[in-house]
């Protein structure tokens, strides 16, 4: 189920003093089964962006397709293409309001009029697939878990819609290390299990060279890079000249280079970095 986007231009009260143009001729196709960083400064359109991948946004010009669905087309069902296209927003916990775990997630397949048996499969299912117990938790009231477990209440509620493309705008903001790490995990397990297609939104470059497949970097609402997570983080001083960093290994192997170290180009992850550490950490040990 591809996502096509096709000059897409995005303007903020249009007309007025405060006319803004947060998206201007993106272009870009989103395959079945890819993982997506999207990444850039504060203001750059990549949230606006993914808020058009839903039909949560309309284009002020330009064409969207999904599933071969234009989301702007007057006899397109935009809760069809919600249904296809799962958005998480930031602080989704803070969207929680039913009394139990279970009547939370339960919210978006009853309102598609599901029976209640496919809408208890459903929630069993979405518990499942973010590490939650549906025995030990169902009927627990969502405001008596941790803010880990609440963010993956949310998740579970989006994938109750049984999506085939899950979005996710920040989806680790505000989370402490430990309950980063549980999210992280999740995304990656629905991934590389279910074959879901994720487009996640990031400031970390850390997170999205750990997981990412592809990366787009947006800059003042257009596509500035689009690669592999290789290619992309090889641009480093032109990431830093519109106000984003490099992974931490990308920044290790460049100063180990500047003090004379042979380090491979292409490093970017952690797992990458480590075995070179080791060699030099080795290398001068046997020198003594």
């Amino acid at each position: 189920m591809p996502i096509v986007i096709e000059h897409l231009n995005y303007v903020y009260m249009s007309g007025g003093p405060y006319e803004t143009h947060a998206l201007s001729d993106v272009n870009l196709t989103i395959e079945d089964g890819e993982f997506v960083g999207l990444i850039g400064h504060t203001g750059s359109g990549k949230s606006t962006l993914v808020q058009h991948l839903n039909g949560l946004l309309m284009p002020t010009s330009g064409k969207i397709t999904v599933d071969g669905l234009d989301i702007a087309d007057k006899h397109t069902d935009r809760r069809a293409i919600r249904r296809k296209v799962g958005l998480v927003f930031q602080y989704p916990e803070n969207q929680l309001f039913e009394e139990t775990v279970a009547k939370d997630i339960a919210f978006g397949p009853r309102n598609l009029g599901l029976d209640e048996q496919e809408i208890d499969r459903r929630v069993r299912e979405a518990m499942r697939r973010v590490a939650l117990s549906y025995e030990e938790l169902h009927e627990r009231s969502v405001f008596e878990l941790s803010g880990g477990q609440m963010r993956r209440v949310a998740i579970a509620g989006v994938l109750a819609m049984e999506p085939q493309v899950l979005v996710l705008d920040e989806p680790c903001a505000g989370l402490d290390p430990r309950g980063r790490e549980e999210i992280l995990g999740l995304i990656r397990d629905l991934h590389r299990e279910a074959g879901t297609t994720i487009v996640m939104v990031s400031h970390s470059m850390d997170d999205v060279a750990s997981l990412a497949e592809r990366v787009i970097v947006m800059n003042h609402g257009k596509v500035a890079m689009d690669g592999t997570p290789r290619d992309v983080f090889a641009r480093g001083d032109e990431l830093r000249a519109i106000g984003l960093d490099v992974p931490q290994a990308v920044l290790l192997a460049d100063r180990l280079r500047e003090r004379g170290f042979d380090v491979p180009q292409g490093i970017y992850r952690i797992e990458e970095i480590k075995p070179v550490i080791e060699n030099i950490v080795g290398k001068g040990a046997r020198a003594c």
